[in-house]
This record gives structure tokens, sequence and C-alpha cells, in this order.
């Protein structure tokens, strides 16, 4: 049992230029935990995001992986931390002119010394993890949307990630995509111990999947509530989070 945080964030601004987006952001997210990020629109889930996968800067405040503040590391360490982790984003970011095995190709071939025959074995079975089986010589506009999210999943987890970060998964899905998304998810945390946080809005996605979670709040610029999404719906008398918690689907 590990029992250092996978992720400690402490005191975090967010900011564009003199425009504070949150501060004092404190959380932990801890080792094969599903960590839901919530708030309304504009409050800055999808920032903070872009925050833990190191794409952007703190204003102030730091971010730990397994201990190691990524943004005081050197930048070899800091790549090596990036590397251990898999985001998949809103639309998927699949490469339009590319099949799904070249989509998946494209970090193996980047980040490892695998030999073709060994990067094509790696692909069958990233795509068998999600489901599409052989769908490799698929484009993306030749599949539906569910499929293609699952085929962003699929290349998230090319490098075996520790953690893997979702912005918006369901967002665009019919429900029964979506659900069937939201339990891939909880089977790869259970099988691969893989830490998860994902950003949402999705009330049902959130209760389903996730473990833990911080609401954002974009009028206080900080977190208003934290902990397990159906404890915060049962006990937390704040106002805001219970009417997002309980509005209509």
């Amino acid at each position: 049992m590990k029992t250092t945080p996978h992720l400690d964030v402490r005191n975090l601004t967010m900011a564009y230029g003199d425009t504070v987006i949150q501060e004092n952001l404190t959380f932990e997210v801890q080792h094969g935990e599903v960590f839901v990020i919530m708030g309304g629109s504009g409050c800055g889930k999808s920032t903070l995001l872009r925050h833990l996968v190191g794409l952007m800067h703190p204003a102030d405040g730091t971010i730990l992986v397994d201990g190691i503040d990524l943004w005081k590391a050197s930048m070899e360490e800091r790549n090596r931390i990036i590397s251990h982790s898999g985001v998949l984003y809103q639309s998927g970011a699949l490469w339009s002119s590319l099949t799904l095995a070249e989509n998946i190709e494209l970090p193996l071939a980047e980040y490892t010394e695998l030999t073709p025959k060994q990067i094509d074995e790696v692909i069958s079975y990233k795509l068998s993890l999600v489901g599409l089986a052989g769908f490799e010589d698929y484009y993306p506009s030749e599949i539906s949307g569910g499929m293609q999210k699952r085929a962003g999943l699929a290349r998230a987890m090319a490098l075996d990630p520790d953690i893997l970060f979702f912005d918006e998964p369901s967002a665009g899905l019919d429900p029964v995509s979506a659900r069937l998304l939201d339990d891939l998810i909880l089977e790869l945390r259970d099988s691969l111990d893989t830490t998860v946080v994902i950003v949402s809005h999705e009330l049902a996605s959130i209760f389903t999947v996730g473990d833990n979670s911080i609401f954002l709040d974009p009028d206080q610029k900080t977190i208003i509530a934290s902990g397990p999404p159906k404890q915060l719906l049962d006990s937390c008398k704040d106002e805001r989070v219970r009417k997002f918690l309980t509005r209509a689907a």
C-alpha cells in the first residue's frame, strides 16, 4: 500500500496574466482512485487539468507527483513524470488522417525502443482492452463517437501510464455509450490499478465512477466542497453544490 498521494496539490493558484481563475486549491489524489473535478461552466476545471498534466505553470503553489514537485524537478525528471501519464481530451483528439493503429503507434514510436512487431502487438492489445479488437485499420471518421473516445483512451494508455486524465469523457455521447465508457474506466482502475482524474459535469458518470471529488466555485475562486460525490449529495449543506448535484440531467 502506497502512503504518498499520487497527486498532492498545495495552495495552488491558477491565473491567466493578472486574472486569477482559482486560488488556494489544496487536495490529494490517492493511488488507484477515481477523482472527479466538478463545478459549473467557467470555474476552471479544464484549466486545473492542464496544470495537473504539466501543460500550464502555476501562478503560485505546488503540484507534487508521488512526492516530487512537478515544477522544481529537472526537465528530464519532469518529462519522465509526464511520460507516465495519459490524457483523453474531450474531442478524443485522434489524427483524422491516420488509422487507429497509426494513432496509437505515435507515442510508442516516439518514446520506446520497441520493434515494429512489438509495437503491433501493443496496439492490438490496447485496442482489445477498450473493445476495439480488429479495428486497427479503421480511420476515426469510419467509427462512432463512442468508439472514437475508446480509441482515444487506447492511445492514452499506449505507454502504460500510472495515471489517466479525462476531460469530459462522456461529452457528446448517448447514454448507452457514456455508460459503457464509465464501465471501462472502472474496469481499467480495477484491473490495472490506474489512478484516474476526471473533469466532468455529467451527473450519471460522476456518481458511477467517482471515489472522491472537489467542487470549484467561479465566484469564490476556490474549492467549496470535497469528498465522495454521493456523500456530498447526502450531506453537503452548500446550496450551490446541492443545486449542481440535484439538477435535471
